[in-house]
């Protein structure tokens, strides 16, 4: 049973890293949470021996919590207005329209 849940736990603490990495802001609290579930249970079925591996899972996972949380409260996303883009689309339609009525006077 013990090593069913370990499995589990490293199954879900390498998505639970690739979730943190990948910017789908909270959706990476689950299989963090997941994570740290079946990490708890393998923990507490293994010997003292035996819980090194569970300890630097959760050192894992408890880091990938943190950065989700630090990038969902601490990094604003803001929309910037490019003017110089705006600016140089508008003098592109007005060279147009020029072109246009030369195109017509010529004819």
């Amino acid at each position: 049973m013990r090593k069913t849940f370990l499995i589990l736990a490293i199954i879900f603490t390498v998505v639970s890293v690739i979730f943190s990495a990948l910017p789908l802001d909270t959706l990476a609290l689950a299989p963090i949470g997941l994570a740290l579930l079946f990490i708890f249970i393998a923990f507490k079925k293994s010997t003292i021996e035996e819980r090194k591996l569970p300890k630097r899972l959760f050192i894992i996972a408890y880091i990938c919590g943190l950065v989700v949380v630090g990038k969902t409260f601490l990094v604003k996303d803001e929309v910037a207005v490019d003017t110089k883009f705006e600016q140089e689309k508008i003098e592109t339609k007005q060279e147009a329209k020029k072109d246009l009525e030369e195109l017509e006077g010529l004819e």
